[in-house]
């Protein structure tokens, strides 16, 4: 599939389920996108820590950028976040942004929207996805699970 068709697949999305931003997308959508146009930027909102310990996507470093939705310690609303996406991303950009479960990539996506970034996206079930049945992330959805490039733990 062609990015534009892409894209025009996650707005649909966007469209049927009401979001507040432009749309989602599936991880190997993502990607596909990031090796398509390398002006489409990840924004991967997980804590510092997590992406340390846990891991993050391997990628075009010019197409990454990290802009924590909570800081860690403490797990409090980093009240820099708009000020810190400023600083890596242009507001008529494609972004996708990136989370854990895909829970704080959906609120980083409609806060960008609600403050004038025209294209934002949610990558659906974040980068290691659901707990399987004995409470593992990393084998039920996501970017890990979907085998695309990531590096860590």
């Amino acid at each position: 599939m062609n990015p534009h068709d892409t894209l025009a697949v996650a707005r649909e999305r966007g469209t049927e389920q009401s979001l507040p931003y432009a749309g989602s997308v599936t991880p190997q959508e993502a990607f596909a996108l990031l090796q398509a146009n390398i002006k489409i930027k990840l924004i991967d909102v997980r804590t510092n820590a997590e992406r340390d310990w846990v891991g993050k996507v391997d990628i075009n470093d010019i197409q990454h950028a990290a802009v924590q939705w909570n800081t860690y310690p403490g797990g409090v609303p980093n009240p820099d976040f708009l000020a810190q996406l400023e600083h890596v991303a242009s507001k008529d950009s494609i972004l996708l942004f990136l989370c854990r479960s895909g829970v704080r990539s959906r609120h980083a996506a409609k806060l960008a929207t609600e403050n004038g970034y025209l294209h934002c996206f949610d990558i659906l079930e974040g980068f290691e996805g659901n707990k399987n049945a004995d409470g593992h992330r990393k084998t039920v959805g996501g970017w890990c699970h979907a085998e695309l490039p990531w590096t860590g733990a």
